[in-house]
């Protein structure tokens, strides 16, 4: 991958995350309803598809270029989830607990999820939350039940790729069955990235024009079909086939699948055609560069943590809301807030890994002198 193209993805995590964060400050309790629309075009669901893709693509060059066997890739994907994850469900139960105590109204509603808490973390902790037609919200954090599906998109992935003979199809059958179909139907758009992936060769001898018609086609079709109301028809659609209270209830967060993998393709094609036009012409301002390496690398705390910090800052400036200066303040702390817990989790991945490997390496030379 060149280094043009990385910096293009990574800008695309961190748009991806952003988007996601002002798809929930477009909440009326947070923002007064004056961003209401972002929610009415359904941004936020998206840019998780954006994800999903991007993830699907990155998985498939780190499996074919860097973890070229099982072992390496179960434990890089592992400790790359359960670094943010964990203390992402400490710092949420916690933040809601104290939130519900101190400013109970504001917790007080749909978004908050407290029955069974113990449940609820071990559900999340295992990601089985998700699991079947099962929806087990974890408190305040919504976007949590997207990691799931990534964890295991991973699964099955890993099962079709380091397995052999009748052994890959069992194991993926298997995964596919735990699972269920509620994941299943949204792996579209994960499985369109690592198509995108292997066929990124191809494009290299593409002319420059043709790949950037390619990466640009896919986002004005996506631009109409907002504009033209075609999610709401699918959606409508899907209502009429397999009933309305089915689609909402037990597909969830899958529910708008129709129109989540048609767009999974359509960013798919974007990233394509990014693969070329990157490759002639990267992005050349190395302070840029820094600027969008230095977002996306905190990311993914922003994109598991803000909810939880968006509903505690949200409750605690309550008059914040309702104007310009009071919604940019409740931005701004929920960004630094999401920062601060990157800078301690995600961004020291490498000594996390490197401890573990070094304890590992201790364990097992103690291990014989034990016996």
């Amino acid at each position: 991958m060149n280094k043009g193209l990385s910096v293009y993805l990574d800008g695309l995590r961190a748009f991806a995350a952003f988007v996601v964060l002002l798809s929930h400050f477009a909440y009326p309790r947070f923002s007064n309803g004056d961003y209401i629309w972002i929610r009415d075009y359904n941004l936020g669901s998206d840019a998780v598809m954006l994800f999903f893709v991007l993830s699907g693509f990155v998985i498939a060059f780190t499996a074919d270029q860097k973890d070229r066997t099982a072992g390496s890739f179960l434990f890089n994907r592992l400790t790359r989830i359960y670094s943010v994850a964990l203390p992402a469900l400490v710092l949420t139960f916690a933040i809601d607990a104290l939130g519900s105590h101190l400013y109970f109204k504001a917790y007080d509603g749909w978004w908050y999820a407290s029955s069974a808490p113990v449940a609820r973390f071990l559900a999340a902790a295992t990601f089985t939350n998700e699991l079947g037609f099962q929806h087990i919200r974890v408190g305040t954090n919504g976007p949590y039940w997207s990691l799931t599906y990534e964890v295991w998109y991973y699964a099955l992935f890993a099962a079709v790729t380091f397995l052999q003979g009748a052994r890959r199809w069992i194991v993926g059958a298997l995964v596919a069955l735990i699972a269920g179909p509620k994941i299943l139907v949204l792996g579209v758009s994960w499985g369109a990235g690592v198509a995108a992936y292997h066929l990124s060769a191809r494009v290299t001898a593409m002319s420059w024009e043709r790949a950037l018609a390619l990466m640009w086609l896919p986002v004005a079709v996506y631009a109409a079909c907002l504009l033209s109301g075609v999610p709401k028809m699918l959606l409508h659609w899907e209502y009429a086939v397999l009933g309305e209270d089915f689609v909402r209830r037990s597909l969830a967060f899958s529910d708008e699948f129709i129109w989540n993998g048609f767009i999974g393709l359509l960013f798919a094609g974007h990233i394509l055609g990014a693969v070329r036009v990157m490759a002639e012409r990267p992005m050349a301002n190395a302070r840029i560069n820094t600027a969008v390496r230095w977002l996306a690398g905190g990311s993914f705390s922003l994109y598991i943590v803000h909810y939880p910090l968006l509903q505690f800052i949200g409750a605690a400036l309550p008059g914040a809301r309702t104007t310009p200066a009071g919604q940019l303040l409740v931005l701004l702390l929920v960004i630094a807030g999401c920062y601060a817990f990157a800078a301690v989790f995600e961004r020291t991945l490498n000594r996390q890994r490197a401890w573990l490997v070094e304890t590992a390496r201790r364990l097992a030379i103690l291990r014989p002198q034990a016996v």
